[in-house]
Protein backbone atom coordinates (compact mmCIF):
# COMPACT_ATOMS: atom_id res chain seq x y z
CA UNK A 1 0.00 0.00 0.00
CA UNK A 2 1.45 3.30 -0.80
CA UNK A 3 2.48 5.35 1.90
CA UNK A 4 0.20 8.44 3.06
CA UNK A 5 1.64 12.18 2.72
CA UNK A 6 0.90 13.80 5.38
CA UNK A 7 3.60 16.58 5.39
CA UNK A 8 1.89 19.84 3.45
CA UNK A 9 5.70 20.34 1.57
CA UNK A 10 5.91 17.11 0.12
CA UNK A 11 1.67 17.18 -0.87
CA UNK A 12 3.14 20.65 -2.57
CA UNK A 13 6.09 19.52 -4.25
CA UNK A 14 3.87 16.58 -5.66
CA UNK A 15 1.57 18.54 -7.05
CA UNK A 16 4.04 20.57 -8.90
CA UNK A 17 5.43 17.27 -9.91
CA UNK A 18 1.95 16.54 -11.45
CA UNK A 19 2.33 20.16 -13.10
CA UNK A 20 5.14 19.70 -14.59
CA UNK A 21 3.78 16.47 -16.15
CA UNK A 22 1.55 18.03 -17.72
CA UNK A 23 3.53 20.59 -18.95
CA UNK A 24 1.23 23.35 -16.95
CA UNK A 25 2.97 26.42 -14.79
CA UNK A 26 0.30 26.47 -12.39
CA UNK A 27 -3.17 25.52 -11.18
CA UNK A 28 -6.23 27.34 -9.39
CA UNK A 29 -8.00 25.26 -6.96
CA UNK A 30 -10.94 26.82 -5.29
CA UNK A 31 -12.62 25.03 -2.03
CA UNK A 32 -15.82 24.37 -3.50
CA UNK A 33 -17.26 21.00 -5.69
CA UNK A 34 -19.05 20.01 -8.78
CA UNK A 35 -22.13 21.27 -6.95
CA UNK A 36 -20.70 24.28 -5.25
CA UNK A 37 -21.44 23.18 -2.26
CA UNK A 38 -21.22 24.94 1.01
CA UNK A 39 -20.27 22.55 2.88
CA UNK A 40 -18.18 20.00 1.39
CA UNK A 41 -18.12 16.17 1.57
CA UNK A 42 -14.71 14.69 2.77
CA UNK A 43 -13.80 13.68 -0.93
CA UNK A 44 -14.12 17.32 -1.68
CA UNK A 45 -11.62 18.70 0.73
CA UNK A 46 -9.04 19.60 -1.21
CA UNK A 47 -8.05 22.92 -0.83
CA UNK A 48 -7.77 21.69 3.26
CA UNK A 49 -5.87 18.71 2.32
CA UNK A 50 -3.33 20.86 0.15
CA UNK A 51 -2.74 23.70 2.19
CA UNK A 52 -4.31 22.95 6.17
CA UNK A 53 -6.75 26.10 5.10
CA UNK A 54 -10.51 24.92 6.67
CA UNK A 55 -11.90 28.03 6.25
CA UNK A 56 -15.44 28.08 4.41
CA UNK A 57 -14.08 29.95 1.28
CA UNK A 58 -11.14 30.30 -0.15
CA UNK A 59 -8.52 29.81 -3.37
CA UNK A 60 -5.08 28.68 -4.08
CA UNK A 61 -3.01 29.62 -6.99
CA UNK A 62 0.05 27.06 -7.33
CA UNK A 63 3.18 28.20 -9.27
CA UNK A 64 6.29 26.67 -9.61
CA UNK A 65 8.52 29.58 -7.82
CA UNK A 66 5.49 30.65 -5.96
CA UNK A 67 1.68 30.13 -4.00
CA UNK A 68 -0.63 31.84 -2.60
CA UNK A 69 -3.96 30.55 -0.46
CA UNK A 70 -6.71 33.36 -0.83
CA UNK A 71 -9.90 34.30 1.82
CA UNK A 72 -11.93 37.02 2.46
CA UNK A 73 -11.68 39.44 5.68
CA UNK A 74 -13.48 36.31 7.78
CA UNK A 75 -10.41 34.18 7.87
CA UNK A 76 -7.88 37.04 8.23
CA UNK A 77 -6.00 35.55 11.37
CA UNK A 78 -7.12 31.68 10.85
CA UNK A 79 -5.73 31.95 7.44
CA UNK A 80 -2.13 33.13 8.67
CA UNK A 81 -2.50 30.86 11.73
CA UNK A 82 -3.10 27.39 9.72
CA UNK A 83 -0.61 27.60 6.28
CA UNK A 84 2.76 27.41 5.96
CA UNK A 85 4.13 30.65 5.68
CA UNK A 86 7.36 29.19 3.83
CA UNK A 87 5.37 27.29 1.25
CA UNK A 88 2.35 29.42 0.63
CA UNK A 89 1.36 33.63 1.24
CA UNK A 90 -1.50 34.74 2.13
CA UNK A 91 -4.10 37.32 0.81
CA UNK A 92 -7.54 38.47 0.83
CA UNK A 93 -9.93 37.61 -1.77
CA UNK A 94 -11.81 41.31 -1.51
CA UNK A 95 -8.89 43.08 -1.97
CA UNK A 96 -7.06 41.12 -4.95
CA UNK A 97 -8.74 39.06 -7.27
CA UNK A 98 -7.50 35.18 -8.08
CA UNK A 99 -7.15 36.80 -11.53
CA UNK A 100 -5.40 40.10 -10.18
CA UNK A 101 -2.65 37.56 -8.57
CA UNK A 102 -2.56 35.65 -12.03
CA UNK A 103 -1.51 38.85 -13.26
CA UNK A 104 0.82 39.74 -11.04
CA UNK A 105 3.40 36.87 -10.51
CA UNK A 106 2.26 34.53 -13.33
CA UNK A 107 5.18 34.58 -16.76
CA UNK A 108 3.62 35.65 -19.84
CA UNK A 109 2.77 32.64 -21.80
CA UNK A 110 2.23 31.01 -18.79
CA UNK A 111 -0.39 28.02 -19.17
CA UNK A 112 -2.69 27.74 -15.65
CA UNK A 113 -4.69 24.63 -15.28
CA UNK A 114 -8.27 24.57 -13.64
CA UNK A 115 -10.63 21.54 -12.57
CA UNK A 116 -14.11 23.09 -15.02
CA UNK A 117 -15.98 20.78 -12.24
CA UNK A 118 -14.98 23.52 -9.60
CA UNK A 119 -15.94 26.66 -11.71
CA UNK A 120 -19.38 27.94 -12.88
CA UNK A 121 -19.62 30.00 -15.79
CA UNK A 122 -20.14 33.10 -13.86
CA UNK A 123 -17.28 32.82 -11.54
CA UNK A 124 -15.11 31.35 -14.66
CA UNK A 125 -15.96 34.72 -16.52
CA UNK A 126 -14.71 37.36 -13.76
CA UNK A 127 -11.48 35.38 -13.93
CA UNK A 128 -10.77 35.86 -17.61
CA UNK A 129 -11.90 39.55 -17.27
CA UNK A 130 -9.83 39.89 -14.73
CA UNK A 131 -6.96 38.09 -17.06
CA UNK A 132 -7.71 40.39 -19.95
CA UNK A 133 -4.89 41.48 -21.88
CA UNK A 134 -2.48 39.21 -19.84
CA UNK A 135 -0.74 36.56 -21.96
CA UNK A 136 -2.01 33.64 -19.65
CA UNK A 137 -3.80 30.48 -21.01
CA UNK A 138 -6.64 28.80 -18.71
CA UNK A 139 -6.39 25.22 -19.54
CA UNK A 140 -9.19 22.91 -18.60
CA UNK A 141 -8.23 19.23 -16.90
CA UNK A 142 -9.68 16.27 -17.54
CA UNK A 143 -8.51 15.00 -13.81
CA UNK A 144 -7.86 16.94 -10.90
CA UNK A 145 -4.25 16.75 -10.43
CA UNK A 146 -4.78 16.96 -6.51
CA UNK A 147 -6.82 13.72 -7.00
CA UNK A 148 -3.61 12.30 -8.50
CA UNK A 149 -1.93 12.75 -5.50
CA UNK A 150 -4.41 12.39 -2.66
CA UNK A 151 -3.58 8.82 -1.39
CA UNK A 152 -6.61 7.61 0.61
CA UNK A 153 -9.08 9.80 -0.51
CA UNK A 154 -12.10 9.34 0.40
CA UNK A 155 -15.06 7.88 -1.63
CA UNK A 156 -18.00 10.20 -2.72
CA UNK A 157 -20.97 9.93 0.10
CA UNK A 158 -23.32 7.25 -0.40
CA UNK A 159 -25.53 8.53 2.82
CA UNK A 160 -29.23 7.19 2.33
CA UNK A 161 -31.76 9.36 1.07
CA UNK A 162 -34.74 10.40 3.13
CA UNK A 163 -38.55 11.46 2.30
CA UNK A 164 -39.36 14.45 3.53
CA UNK A 165 -43.18 14.12 4.51
CA UNK A 166 -46.07 15.73 1.96
CA UNK A 167 -47.34 16.91 5.01
CA UNK A 168 -44.19 18.98 6.54
CA UNK A 169 -43.83 20.12 2.54
CA UNK A 170 -47.04 21.94 2.27
CA UNK A 171 -46.55 20.35 -1.04
CA UNK A 172 -46.05 17.24 -3.07
CA UNK A 173 -42.97 16.54 -5.52
CA UNK A 174 -45.79 16.52 -8.20
CA UNK A 175 -47.30 19.56 -7.49
CA UNK A 176 -43.67 21.25 -7.16
CA UNK A 177 -42.89 20.37 -10.65
CA UNK A 178 -46.19 21.38 -11.73
CA UNK A 179 -45.37 25.18 -10.19
CA UNK A 180 -42.12 24.79 -11.57
CA UNK A 181 -42.95 23.59 -15.07
CA UNK A 182 -44.91 26.28 -15.77
CA UNK A 183 -42.97 28.70 -15.15
CA UNK A 184 -40.80 26.82 -17.66
CA UNK A 185 -43.32 27.14 -20.19
CA UNK A 186 -43.67 31.00 -19.55
CA UNK A 187 -40.20 30.99 -20.71
CA UNK A 188 -40.58 28.86 -23.11
CA UNK A 189 -38.04 26.46 -22.21
CA UNK A 190 -38.23 22.59 -23.30
CA UNK A 191 -36.08 21.76 -20.13
CA UNK A 192 -34.39 23.23 -16.71
CA UNK A 193 -30.99 22.13 -15.90
CA UNK A 194 -30.93 21.86 -12.00
CA UNK A 195 -27.32 21.55 -10.85
CA UNK A 196 -27.94 23.09 -6.76
CA UNK A 197 -28.59 20.12 -4.29
CA UNK A 198 -30.82 22.40 -2.35
CA UNK A 199 -32.93 23.12 -4.89
CA UNK A 200 -33.32 19.03 -6.18
CA UNK A 201 -33.97 18.36 -2.55
CA UNK A 202 -36.65 20.77 -2.16
CA UNK A 203 -38.19 19.90 -5.33
CA UNK A 204 -38.45 15.74 -5.23
CA UNK A 205 -39.32 16.26 -1.26
CA UNK A 206 -36.35 14.59 -0.16
CA UNK A 207 -33.17 14.89 2.36
CA UNK A 208 -29.73 12.80 2.64
CA UNK A 209 -26.98 12.70 4.52
CA UNK A 210 -24.46 13.73 1.84
CA UNK A 211 -22.41 16.75 3.67
CA UNK A 212 -21.88 18.22 7.12
CA UNK A 213 -24.87 20.42 8.43
CA UNK A 214 -27.17 20.33 5.56
CA UNK A 215 -28.95 17.85 5.09
CA UNK A 216 -28.68 17.52 1.47
CA UNK A 217 -28.70 14.92 -1.62
CA UNK A 218 -25.88 15.43 -3.74
CA UNK A 219 -27.73 15.22 -7.49
CA UNK A 220 -28.81 16.85 -10.13
CA UNK A 221 -32.06 16.84 -11.63
CA UNK A 222 -33.26 17.14 -15.55
CA UNK A 223 -36.68 18.94 -15.41
CA UNK A 224 -38.89 18.32 -18.83
CA UNK A 225 -41.70 20.76 -19.63
CA UNK A 226 -44.03 17.72 -19.86
CA UNK A 227 -43.27 17.33 -16.28
CA UNK A 228 -41.13 14.42 -16.58
CA UNK A 229 -37.82 14.31 -14.20
CA UNK A 230 -34.64 12.58 -14.96
CA UNK A 231 -32.77 12.34 -10.83
CA UNK A 232 -29.25 11.72 -11.24
CA UNK A 233 -28.42 10.53 -7.89
CA UNK A 234 -27.57 6.89 -8.12
CA UNK A 235 -30.02 4.00 -8.32
CA UNK A 236 -28.95 2.07 -4.94
CA UNK A 237 -28.92 5.36 -3.14
CA UNK A 238 -32.34 5.86 -4.07
CA UNK A 239 -33.31 2.41 -3.56
CA UNK A 240 -36.18 3.24 -0.99
CA UNK A 241 -37.79 6.30 -3.00
CA UNK A 242 -41.57 5.77 -4.46
CA UNK A 243 -43.02 9.00 -6.38
CA UNK A 244 -46.31 9.58 -7.38
CA UNK A 245 -44.68 11.93 -10.48
CA UNK A 246 -43.35 10.90 -13.58
CA UNK A 247 -39.36 10.45 -11.96
CA UNK A 248 -36.57 8.49 -13.86
CA UNK A 249 -33.49 7.70 -11.57
CA UNK A 250 -30.25 7.42 -13.29
CA UNK A 251 -26.55 7.04 -11.91
CA UNK A 252 -25.13 10.43 -10.98
CA UNK A 253 -22.14 10.22 -13.35
CA UNK A 254 -24.55 10.15 -16.09
CA UNK A 255 -25.30 12.99 -16.59
CA UNK A 256 -22.53 13.87 -18.85
CA UNK A 257 -23.67 11.70 -21.63
CA UNK A 258 -27.08 12.43 -21.32
CA UNK A 259 -26.07 15.93 -22.17
CA UNK A 260 -24.22 15.52 -24.72
CA UNK A 261 -26.21 13.34 -26.17
CA UNK A 262 -29.04 16.30 -26.49
CA UNK A 263 -30.99 17.28 -29.37
CA UNK A 264 -32.36 20.52 -30.29
CA UNK A 265 -34.62 22.28 -27.74
CA UNK A 266 -34.15 25.62 -25.05
CA UNK A 267 -32.15 24.34 -21.82
CA UNK A 268 -32.49 26.81 -18.67
CA UNK A 269 -29.41 26.79 -16.81
CA UNK A 270 -28.76 28.94 -14.19
CA UNK A 271 -24.60 30.49 -15.24
CA UNK A 272 -24.78 30.96 -11.08
CA UNK A 273 -24.67 27.71 -10.28
CA UNK A 274 -23.63 25.21 -13.59
CA UNK A 275 -20.07 24.11 -13.33
CA UNK A 276 -18.06 25.04 -16.71
CA UNK A 277 -17.75 21.38 -17.23
CA UNK A 278 -21.68 20.78 -18.06
CA UNK A 279 -22.33 24.14 -19.74
CA UNK A 280 -19.43 22.60 -21.91
CA UNK A 281 -21.26 19.54 -22.84
CA UNK A 282 -24.36 21.90 -23.25
CA UNK A 283 -22.50 23.77 -25.90
CA UNK A 284 -20.92 21.22 -27.66
CA UNK A 285 -24.64 19.59 -28.16
CA UNK A 286 -27.58 20.89 -30.13
CA UNK A 287 -29.26 22.20 -27.66
CA UNK A 288 -29.96 26.20 -27.03
CA UNK A 289 -28.83 27.00 -23.68
CA UNK A 290 -30.93 29.88 -22.22
CA UNK A 291 -29.65 31.53 -19.03
CA UNK A 292 -32.07 32.47 -15.87
CA UNK A 293 -32.25 32.19 -12.08
CA UNK A 294 -32.68 28.42 -10.83
CA UNK A 295 -36.97 28.76 -10.39
CA UNK A 296 -36.57 26.75 -7.67
CA UNK A 297 -34.90 29.45 -6.07
CA UNK A 298 -37.24 31.67 -5.23
CA UNK A 299 -40.12 29.75 -4.49
CA UNK A 300 -38.34 27.35 -2.11
CA UNK A 301 -37.54 30.74 0.03
CA UNK A 302 -41.03 31.42 0.43
CA UNK A 303 -42.40 28.43 2.82
CA UNK A 304 -46.10 27.02 2.56
CA UNK A 305 -48.07 27.56 5.71
CA UNK A 306 -46.54 23.51 6.93
CA UNK A 307 -43.64 24.85 6.97
CA UNK A 308 -43.73 27.57 8.62
CA UNK A 309 -45.50 25.90 11.10
CA UNK A 310 -42.70 22.80 10.98
CA UNK A 311 -40.15 25.85 11.41
CA UNK A 312 -41.67 27.02 14.69
CA UNK A 313 -42.04 24.44 16.28
CA UNK A 314 -38.34 23.03 16.15
CA UNK A 315 -37.86 27.29 17.33
CA UNK A 316 -39.75 25.81 20.25
CA UNK A 317 -37.49 23.15 21.39
CA UNK A 318 -34.09 24.85 20.26
CA UNK A 319 -35.47 28.13 22.34
CA UNK A 320 -36.20 25.35 25.33
CA UNK A 321 -32.59 24.25 24.56
CA UNK A 322 -30.75 27.55 25.02
CA UNK A 323 -32.68 28.84 27.96
CA UNK A 324 -31.26 25.60 29.67
CA UNK A 325 -27.61 26.56 28.23
CA UNK A 326 -27.88 30.35 29.27
CA UNK A 327 -29.39 29.58 32.93
CA UNK A 328 -26.37 27.32 32.80
CA UNK A 329 -24.10 29.81 31.69
CA UNK A 330 -24.94 32.47 34.08
CA UNK A 331 -24.69 29.97 36.65
CA UNK A 332 -21.19 28.31 35.56
CA UNK A 333 -19.91 30.67 32.95
CA UNK A 334 -17.80 32.53 35.42
CA UNK A 335 -16.41 29.65 37.52
CA UNK A 336 -13.20 29.62 35.64
CA UNK A 337 -13.93 26.08 34.57
CA UNK A 338 -15.32 26.11 31.25
CA UNK A 339 -14.01 27.44 27.87
CA UNK A 340 -14.55 28.05 24.54
CA UNK A 341 -15.26 24.52 23.48
CA UNK A 342 -16.37 23.10 26.29
CA UNK A 343 -19.40 25.75 26.16
CA UNK A 344 -20.00 24.47 22.56
CA UNK A 345 -20.62 21.16 23.97
CA UNK A 346 -22.67 21.94 26.74
CA UNK A 347 -24.79 23.96 23.99
CA UNK A 348 -24.88 20.55 22.02
CA UNK A 349 -25.94 18.36 24.92
CA UNK A 350 -28.76 20.27 25.70
CA UNK A 351 -30.02 20.85 21.89
CA UNK A 352 -29.53 16.62 21.54
CA UNK A 353 -31.97 16.17 24.70
CA UNK A 354 -35.12 16.47 22.13
CA UNK A 355 -34.97 13.38 20.19
CA UNK A 356 -35.55 15.14 16.77
CA UNK A 357 -32.39 16.97 16.86
CA UNK A 358 -30.27 15.92 13.88
CA UNK A 359 -26.97 17.89 14.57
CA UNK A 360 -25.63 21.49 14.12
CA UNK A 361 -26.71 23.65 10.99
CA UNK A 362 -22.80 24.77 11.06
CA UNK A 363 -20.15 25.12 13.17
CA UNK A 364 -20.47 26.66 16.43
CA UNK A 365 -18.92 30.03 16.94
CA UNK A 366 -18.26 30.65 20.60
CA UNK A 367 -16.18 33.48 20.96
CA UNK A 368 -15.07 35.10 24.37
CA UNK A 369 -13.63 38.45 24.73
CA UNK A 370 -11.10 39.10 21.69
CA UNK A 371 -12.24 36.07 20.51
CA UNK A 372 -15.69 37.38 19.72
CA UNK A 373 -14.68 40.09 17.74
CA UNK A 374 -14.06 37.84 14.72
CA UNK A 375 -16.93 37.50 13.05
CA UNK A 376 -16.75 34.16 12.05
CA UNK A 377 -14.02 32.59 14.45
CA UNK A 378 -13.92 29.17 15.40
CA UNK A 379 -12.47 27.75 18.46
CA UNK A 380 -9.73 25.15 18.55
CA UNK A 381 -7.12 23.53 20.78
CA UNK A 382 -4.80 26.40 20.19
CA UNK A 383 -7.31 29.24 20.28
CA UNK A 384 -9.94 28.13 22.88
CA UNK A 385 -10.27 30.93 25.92
CA UNK A 386 -10.91 30.13 29.36
CA UNK A 387 -14.29 31.62 30.19
CA UNK A 388 -14.29 34.15 33.24
CA UNK A 389 -15.83 37.07 34.66
CA UNK A 390 -14.75 40.65 32.66
CA UNK A 391 -16.01 40.49 29.43
CA UNK A 392 -18.44 39.10 26.51
CA UNK A 393 -19.01 35.54 25.18
CA UNK A 394 -20.89 35.86 21.74
CA UNK A 395 -22.44 32.34 20.48
CA UNK A 396 -23.70 31.49 17.52
CA UNK A 397 -24.93 28.21 16.45
CA UNK A 398 -27.69 26.43 15.23
CA UNK A 399 -29.52 23.20 15.01
CA UNK A 400 -31.21 20.60 12.70
CA UNK A 401 -34.73 19.07 13.67
CA UNK A 402 -36.46 16.31 11.58
CA UNK A 403 -39.17 13.92 12.97
CA UNK A 404 -42.63 13.18 11.39
CA UNK A 405 -44.46 16.10 13.26
CA UNK A 406 -41.96 19.00 13.01
CA UNK A 407 -38.69 20.00 11.01
CA UNK A 408 -36.59 23.32 10.68
CA UNK A 409 -33.42 24.72 10.26
CA UNK A 410 -32.38 27.23 13.28
CA UNK A 411 -29.85 29.78 13.40
CA UNK A 412 -29.62 32.36 16.56
CA UNK A 413 -27.19 34.53 18.37
CA UNK A 414 -26.94 35.90 22.04
CA UNK A 415 -24.39 37.82 23.25
CA UNK A 416 -23.62 37.24 28.03
CA UNK A 417 -22.05 39.22 29.76
CA UNK A 418 -19.86 36.81 31.86
CA UNK A 419 -19.77 38.86 35.34
CA UNK A 420 -20.75 42.26 35.56
CA UNK A 421 -20.64 44.29 32.03
CA UNK A 422 -19.10 47.68 31.92
CA UNK A 423 -21.08 50.87 30.86
CA UNK A 424 -19.31 50.63 27.61
CA UNK A 425 -20.15 47.18 26.53
CA UNK A 426 -23.79 47.69 27.84
CA UNK A 427 -24.57 51.06 25.49
CA UNK A 428 -22.45 48.90 22.87
CA UNK A 429 -25.10 46.32 23.23
CA UNK A 430 -28.06 48.13 23.70
CA UNK A 431 -27.34 49.90 20.22
CA UNK A 432 -26.75 46.39 18.64
CA UNK A 433 -30.59 45.70 20.22
CA UNK A 434 -31.96 48.71 18.63
CA UNK A 435 -31.10 48.10 15.31
CA UNK A 436 -32.10 44.36 15.87
CA UNK A 437 -35.71 45.54 17.11
CA UNK A 438 -36.15 48.10 14.51
CA UNK A 439 -35.88 45.28 11.96
CA UNK A 440 -38.04 43.21 13.94
CA UNK A 441 -41.03 46.25 13.91
CA UNK A 442 -40.17 46.69 10.37
CA UNK A 443 -43.24 47.57 7.98
CA UNK A 444 -42.82 48.04 4.59
CA UNK A 445 -44.53 47.95 1.30
CA UNK A 446 -44.55 44.79 -0.95
CA UNK A 447 -41.50 45.19 -3.26
CA UNK A 448 -39.12 46.71 -0.33
CA UNK A 449 -35.77 44.69 -0.76
CA UNK A 450 -32.67 43.91 1.95
CA UNK A 451 -30.94 47.05 1.25
CA UNK A 452 -33.40 49.10 2.65
CA UNK A 453 -33.98 47.42 5.59
CA UNK A 454 -30.80 47.00 6.04
CA UNK A 455 -30.07 50.54 6.66
CA UNK A 456 -32.39 49.97 9.45
CA UNK A 457 -30.33 47.74 11.43
CA UNK A 458 -27.51 49.91 11.60
CA UNK A 459 -29.03 53.65 11.75
CA UNK A 460 -28.45 53.39 16.30
CA UNK A 461 -24.88 52.62 15.73
CA UNK A 462 -24.44 55.04 12.92
CA UNK A 463 -25.42 57.71 15.34
CA UNK A 464 -22.86 56.67 17.57
CA UNK A 465 -19.87 56.36 14.44
CA UNK A 466 -20.64 52.79 14.53
CA UNK A 467 -20.84 50.12 11.93
CA UNK A 468 -20.52 46.62 11.56
CA UNK A 469 -18.85 45.15 8.72
CA UNK A 470 -21.30 42.20 7.38
CA UNK A 471 -24.62 41.39 6.27
CA UNK A 472 -27.62 41.86 9.21
CA UNK A 473 -29.29 38.35 7.38
CA UNK A 474 -29.41 35.49 5.52
CA UNK A 475 -32.29 33.21 3.79
CA UNK A 476 -32.62 30.24 5.96
CA UNK A 477 -34.34 27.19 4.65
CA UNK A 478 -36.70 24.21 6.14
CA UNK A 479 -34.66 21.36 7.26
CA UNK A 480 -32.26 22.56 4.26
CA UNK A 481 -29.24 24.96 4.41
CA UNK A 482 -28.69 27.46 7.05
CA UNK A 483 -28.04 29.92 4.13
CA UNK A 484 -30.40 29.65 1.75
CA UNK A 485 -30.24 32.31 -1.37
CA UNK A 486 -32.93 34.46 -2.29
CA UNK A 487 -33.96 37.67 -0.53
CA UNK A 488 -31.22 38.95 1.74
CA UNK A 489 -30.82 42.11 4.53
CA UNK A 490 -27.46 43.72 2.86
CA UNK A 491 -26.38 46.53 1.23
CA UNK A 492 -26.21 44.09 -1.26
CA UNK A 493 -29.72 42.86 -1.26
CA UNK A 494 -31.29 43.64 -3.87
CA UNK A 495 -34.33 40.66 -4.03
CA UNK A 496 -37.96 41.93 -2.90
CA UNK A 497 -39.35 40.34 0.45
CA UNK A 498 -42.33 37.76 -0.13
CA UNK A 499 -44.73 36.24 2.26
CA UNK A 500 -43.20 33.05 3.64
CA UNK A 501 -39.24 34.41 3.68
CA UNK A 502 -37.38 33.72 6.64
CA UNK A 503 -34.57 35.53 6.99
CA UNK A 504 -32.06 36.11 10.09
CA UNK A 505 -31.86 39.09 11.93
CA UNK A 506 -28.20 39.97 13.13
CA UNK A 507 -27.27 43.17 13.61
CA UNK A 508 -23.77 43.34 15.61
CA UNK A 509 -20.77 45.60 16.66
CA UNK A 510 -16.85 44.91 17.11
CA UNK A 511 -14.44 45.98 19.16
CA UNK A 512 -11.05 44.57 18.03
CA UNK A 513 -9.20 43.49 20.34
CA UNK A 514 -11.44 43.42 22.61
CA UNK A 515 -15.54 41.83 22.55
CA UNK A 516 -17.92 41.48 20.17
CA UNK A 517 -21.53 41.47 20.15
CA UNK A 518 -24.64 40.09 17.34
CA UNK A 519 -27.96 39.42 18.45
CA UNK A 520 -29.83 37.20 16.15
CA UNK A 521 -33.53 35.61 15.75
CA UNK A 522 -34.60 34.56 12.51
CA UNK A 523 -37.73 36.34 11.46
CA UNK A 524 -40.98 35.17 8.96
CA UNK A 525 -41.93 37.45 6.38
CA UNK A 526 -46.07 38.08 6.73
CA UNK A 527 -48.91 40.30 5.39
CA UNK A 528 -49.44 43.35 7.08
CA UNK A 529 -52.46 44.92 5.78
CA UNK A 530 -52.72 47.47 3.09
CA UNK A 531 -50.91 50.66 2.90
CA UNK A 532 -53.81 53.58 2.78
CA UNK A 533 -51.76 55.84 0.93
CA UNK A 534 -50.78 53.96 -2.76
CA UNK A 535 -53.23 50.42 -1.91
CA UNK A 536 -50.13 48.67 -1.95
CA UNK A 537 -49.96 45.24 0.08
CA UNK A 538 -47.78 45.73 3.55
CA UNK A 539 -45.92 43.47 5.26
CA UNK A 540 -44.04 43.06 8.26
CA UNK A 541 -42.35 40.79 10.41
CA UNK A 542 -42.79 37.33 12.58
CA UNK A 543 -40.29 36.59 14.97
CA UNK A 544 -40.32 32.71 15.21
CA UNK A 545 -36.74 32.10 17.52
CA UNK A 546 -37.88 31.58 21.35
CA UNK A 547 -34.62 32.82 23.40
CA UNK A 548 -34.35 35.78 26.22
CA UNK A 549 -31.60 38.60 25.93
CA UNK A 550 -29.61 39.35 28.78
CA UNK A 551 -31.59 41.82 30.81
CA UNK A 552 -27.98 42.69 32.47
CA UNK A 553 -26.43 43.68 28.96
CA UNK A 554 -29.65 46.27 28.55
CA UNK A 555 -29.50 50.12 29.29
CA UNK A 556 -33.05 50.70 29.12
CA UNK A 557 -32.44 54.64 29.38
CA UNK A 558 -31.05 54.14 25.32
CA UNK A 559 -34.44 52.72 24.48
CA UNK A 560 -37.43 54.46 23.52
CA UNK A 561 -40.95 53.16 25.15
CA UNK A 562 -42.23 51.66 22.09
CA UNK A 563 -38.40 49.42 22.17
CA UNK A 564 -38.91 48.71 25.57
CA UNK A 565 -42.47 47.30 25.42
CA UNK A 566 -41.45 45.10 22.04
CA UNK A 567 -38.85 43.64 24.61
CA UNK A 568 -41.40 42.90 27.35
CA UNK A 569 -43.85 41.28 24.63
CA UNK A 570 -41.29 39.29 23.33
CA UNK A 571 -40.16 37.91 25.96
CA UNK A 572 -43.20 37.01 27.57
CA UNK A 573 -44.23 35.48 24.52
CA UNK A 574 -40.56 33.32 25.20
CA UNK A 575 -42.17 32.56 28.26
CA UNK A 576 -45.44 31.58 27.28
CA UNK A 577 -44.57 29.43 24.64
CA UNK A 578 -41.67 27.40 26.15
CA UNK A 579 -43.44 26.70 29.29
CA UNK A 580 -44.18 23.40 28.19
CA UNK A 581 -40.61 22.41 27.69
CA UNK A 582 -39.35 23.55 30.84
CA UNK A 583 -39.13 22.68 34.65
CA UNK A 584 -40.00 25.45 37.31
CA UNK A 585 -36.44 26.12 38.01
CA UNK A 586 -35.64 27.28 33.97
CA UNK A 587 -39.45 28.84 33.68
CA UNK A 588 -38.00 30.98 37.07
CA UNK A 589 -35.09 31.52 35.18
CA UNK A 590 -36.80 32.50 32.72
CA UNK A 591 -38.88 35.17 34.37
CA UNK A 592 -35.57 36.90 35.34
CA UNK A 593 -35.00 38.16 32.72
CA UNK A 594 -37.77 39.92 31.34
CA UNK A 595 -37.45 43.49 32.92
CA UNK A 596 -40.08 43.96 35.90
Amino acid sequence: MPQIITSTQDRLKLLRQQLEDLELDGFILPRTDEFQSEFLPACSEHLSWLTRFTGSAGIAIILQDRAVVMSDGRYTIQLAAQIDGALYDAANSVEVSAGDWLRQHAKDGAKVGYDPWLFTKKQFQKLQDDLEGKDIELVALEQNPVDVIWEGRPEFPKGEVLHFPDKLAGKTAQEKIEQITGLMKKKGADCLLITAPDSVSWLLNVRGEDVPFTPLVLSYAFLHSDGKLEWFVGRDKAASCSFEADIVVCDKDDITDRLAGLGSGKIWVDEAAISVKLLSILNDSEAEVVYAKDPCVLEKAQKTTAEQEAMRQAHIRDGAALVKFLKWLEEEGGSGNETELSVEVKLEEFRAEDPAYKGASFSTIAGYGANGAIVHYRANEDTSKTIEEGSLLLVDSGGQYFCDEYAGTTDITRTIAIGKPTEEMKRHYTLVLKGHIAVSMAKFPQGTTGAQIDALARAALWQEGLDFAHGTGHGVGCYLGVHEEAATISPRGNVSFEVGMIISNEPGYYKKDAYGIRIENLILVKDAGTCEATGKPMLGFETITYAPYQKALIDYDLLSKEERLWIRQYSEKVANVLSDYLNKKELFWLDSQIEQ
